[in-house]
């Protein structure tokens, strides 16, 4: 080694106990070692990965003491048989089931040992008998024996026989047994079917049936199936699903709906007009039975009809036809059978007298004058009868074109106009206007044609107008309104943003118009009936829990300016108030919205309905008043009307009729009204209830039904009512917990200490605690191990890569020097080839 290449660590000072290694370091020594280490090792493993030099006995139980020997055989024997059957009838799925054909066993069959039923064959069983082996097979031996044995005795009778005179005697001898096992076959047979018949006879009275105890036993018995069969069963049993019909889309349904009322509106049109539908339809014309119908025409058949009456060709007249074709126009069916008895009375009757004349007389010209005679004559009374039977026919019909006249049509078009609205519903029942307003909106559906839709959104607005009409009549027909929500409700579906922008334009009138009226008077009146009905309709139409909605907040801020600014003057403003007060409860039902004009309006009913005292503990707000001339609208002081009343709801359509009714039966609507009130205030107690500030809320409330409504003069429903309204209150447990500050430290006063932070230097372990330390140690090792680990990974799969590399470079060079071999002694064969065929051309 060179000297130089010598690496040496040297110490500056020497340590006791400290151990050194690797002071002198060779070059190369550390690569050769690891190399050496992996040659005993990796290597070896590497060329035995494929050598197997254990042996182990696989013997069943040869080291178990624990079994006897005979257990140790029979247990072998058992998996020697395992094994076998599992190489050799790995297909034989149906061992242990037998297979029939017929109730004859396939394996039976197979055999071929049937018996022999065909009279063609000469033996029984298909065996053949000796004789005739002999005979024909061994050169005919047999036949020679027989031969020599039938010459004896034919010497000794004198006779020989020759050979055609045995084969013939031979083959009379095998008909003769084919026959006797004929007859056998056949009696045997007929044996057979008697005893069958026989049995037959016999098997009714041998007949056994068992008692029922023993059959109880025999079903019990009987193996219950398991839930797992039963579940197979109902599956093989379950209804398999069909195919439906396709789903029709909203435009397939309207075409559809559109096709049906036309037709309907067809059929009621024709019989409007006395046209019926079956004598519409064109009598069958006779054709003969040669015609090939060359000359069909579909617009018109203007071929004669071609008859024989009494043996004669009878052809139809073409004034005859043309009145029959007018008569199927006007489609009078009792008509057209009185013509045709008609015409064939006339036709006998005239060819009878033809008959008649030219047996009296000979001459052509009398004849030929006299039928023109009596064909004009006929002529005349036909017109006759015919004007006579129309007129028959027209009383008949005339029901029924009233009838269909009195019907409603089935198509209606979209009116332009709202007195063409008007007009068409006028005069109608409530049903008739709904089918009317459903047929409208089925015959133009928007998906029919282009221009529907802007038709029916005018629909809408139409039909609003016709409603708030309807409420302003001196007697309102609110019944009628209620019908006519529905197909209200449908045309909102179908257009939402026509039907929003429609309401929004009446709420913005309405809206305008009492803002003017305050901005002149000073003051408002609540709206008629119509504007409270298009309240309560927007409150079926569109959403009221949502937050924010352009229709329902503009209604809803429009309440609540009708419930602070119209002041209350008379009963029927309390009533509509009050009806407002239920429209709010039913808008907030979900949302749960705080409405405070809600509470203001009910405890001013209360007020209104006490005695004139001075107010304490509450206070009263805008549009009532402490004080003025209609603070007692609702206060009732006749005993015998508050004996008498009863709880009533109040409608209103009773709001136009106050001023015509009697003063008890105002009295019993003032009494309806507070009942209404303690109704309403039960409502919003329990809708309210989860405020924080339910109880700050009804407060005034609370007081006024303690300390001032005299609850004693009121009737006995009337406090049911009140007790039930105060009980709701009062039993309200506070939901909330009271208003306080949130805790927080106190902060520290202002220190001047100097505050210490710990520098870190960069580079340089951090002391810390001995866990700390030891755990930073513990990673370090690994990470110093994992790396060695993977460094020694790589150096073996590269050892082993260049293991591989070197065997397939000798298996490489083994492969060139044989080819080259090869090659060589194929070169030296054809030399010698070449040089012996040289050799002998030269000879």
């Amino acid at each position: 080694s060179n000297p130089f290449e010598v690496k040496v660590n040297r110490q500056k000072f020497d340590i006791l106990g400290r151990k050194t290694k690797n002071d002198v370091g060779l070059p190369g020594v550390s690569r050769s070692k690891a190399i050496k280490k992996r040659n005993q090792t990796l290597l070896k493993e590497y060329k035995e990965r494929e050598k197997t030099n254990v042996f182990k006995d696989k013997r069943f139980g040869e080291y178990n003491t624990k079994i006897t020997p005979e257990e140790k055989m029979i247990r072998r024997f058992a998996l020697e048989r395992q094994q076998n059957y599992g190489k050799k009838n790995i297909y034989n799925l149906n061992e242990d089931e037998e297979l029939t054909h017929y109730g004859q066993s396939l394996a039976e069959i197979e055999k071929l040992n049937d018996i022999v039923d065909s009279d063609s064959d000469t033996e029984e069983r298909g065996t053949l008998s000796a004789e005739l082996t002999a005979a024909h097979f061994g050169g005919g031996g047999g036949l020679l024996r027989k031969k020599v044995s039938s010459e004896q005795q034919d010497e000794e009778e004198g006779k020989p026989k020759s050979r055609k005179e045995l084969i013939e005697e031979m083959i009379a001898k095998s008909k003769q047994e084919k026959q006797e096992r004929q007859t056998r076959r056949e009696s045997a047979l007929e044996l057979t079917e008697k005893l069958d018949k026989d049995w037959k006879e016999i098997q009714t009275l041998i007949a056994h049936k068992t008692p029922k105890s023993e059959r109880k036993d025999k079903e019990a018995e009987k193996p219950k199936p398991d839930e797992y069969d039963m579940i197979v069963r109902e599956l093989g049993f379950e209804m398999k699903a069909k195919p439906s019909e396709k789903l029709k889309t909203e435009e397939e349904l309207a075409k559809e709906e559109q096709a049906r009322l036309q037709k309907l509106e067809a059929d009621r049109l024709r019989r409007m007009h006395g046209i019926d539908e079956e004598a519409n339809k064109k009598r069958p014309s006779h054709m003969s039975a040669d015609d090939l119908a060359d000359g069909f025409i579909l617009d018109k058949d203007d071929r004669r009809l071609l008859s024989y009456k009494d043996g004669k060709i009878n052809i139809e007249n073409e004034e005859e036809k043309e009145e029959e074709e007018g008569e199927e126009e006007e489609d009078e069916e009792g008509e057209e059978e009185d013509n045709e008895n008609e015409e064939e009375s006339q036709e006998e009757s005239a060819s009878e007298d033809e008959e008649d004349d030219a047996a009296d007389s000979h001459s052509d010209l009398e004849s030929d004058l006299e039928s023109e005679e009596e064909a004009a004559g006929n002529k005349e009374e036909k017109k006759h009868k015919a004007n006579e039977n129309e007129s028959q026919n027209v009383e008949k019909l005339d029901p029924k074109r009233e009838a269909a006249k009195s019907e409603l049509p089935y198509t209606f078009p979209v009116p332009e106009s709202y007195e063409t609205f008007k007009s068409l519903l006028a005069g109608r029942t409530i049903e008739q206007q709904l089918i009317i307003l459903e047929r409208i909106q089925k015959c133009n559906h928007p998906s029919l044609a282009v221009g529907n839709k802007a038709k029916l959104e005018k629909l809408f607005g139409f039909l609003l107008e016709y409603i708030g009409e309807l409420a302003t009549l001196d007697l309102p027909e609110l019944r009628t309104i209620d019908k006519l929500v529905l197909p209200l409700y449908n045309l909102c579906q179908m257009f939402p943003e026509a039907a929003s922008d429609s309401i929004k334009f009446i709420l913005r009138d309405a809206a305008h118009d009492l803002e003017e009226v305050i901005e002149v008077k000073g003051r408002a009146t609540f709206p008629g009936l119509d504007s409270l009905i298009y309240l309560k309709i927007v409150s079926l139409l569109f959403p009221t829990s949502d937050f924010w909605h352009p229709v329902v907040t503009p209604a809803f801020m429009y309440m609540s300016q009708l419930l602070t600014k119209c002041r209350i003057t008379t009963l029927q403003d309390v009533i509509k108030g009050l009806f407002i007060c239920c429209l709010f409860l039913e808008y907030v039902s979900l949302s749960r919205r705080f409405v405070p004009e809600l509470i203001n309006f009910l405890l001013g009913v209360l007020h209104i309905s006490l005695p004139k005292t001075q107010a304490q503990g509450y206070t009263v707000v805008h549009p009532f008043t402490p004080v003025g001339k209609n603070l007692e609208l609702l206060l009732v002081c006749d005993k015998e009307d508050l004996r008498s009343w009863e709880k009533q709801s109040v409608p209103l359509s009773i709001v136009p009729r106050l001023k015509e009714t009697s003063r008890t039966e105002i009295n019993h609507t003032r009494l309806s009204c507070l009942a209404l009130c303690f109704d309403l205030i039960k409502k919003c107690a329990a809708l309210y209830e989860s405020l924080p500030s339910f109880h700050e809320i009804m407060h005034p409330i609370r007081i006024l039904l303690t300390q001032h409504v005299p609850v004693n003069e009121y009737p006995e429903k009337m406090q049911e009512w009140y007790h039930s309204a105060l009980n709701e209150l009062e039993n309200k447990v506070k939901h909330y917990t009271p208003l306080i500050c949130e805790k927080k430290k106190p902060v520290p006063l202002k220190q001047y200490t100097p505050k210490i932070v710990k520098v870190l230097e960069f580079g340089r372990k951090q002391a810390g605690s001995k866990k700390e330390q030891e755990r930073k140690q513990l990673i370090q090792r690994h990470k110093r191990e994992l790396k060695g680990a993977i460094r020694e990974i790589r150096k073996d799969n590269q050892y082993l890569a260049r293991m591989q590399l070197s065997e397939i470079m000798e298996r490489d060079a083994a492969r060139k020097r044989k080819v080259k071999e090869l090659l060589g002694s194929l070169a030296t064969q054809e030399g010698e080839w070449k040089a012996m065929k040289r050799k002998k051309w030269k000879n």
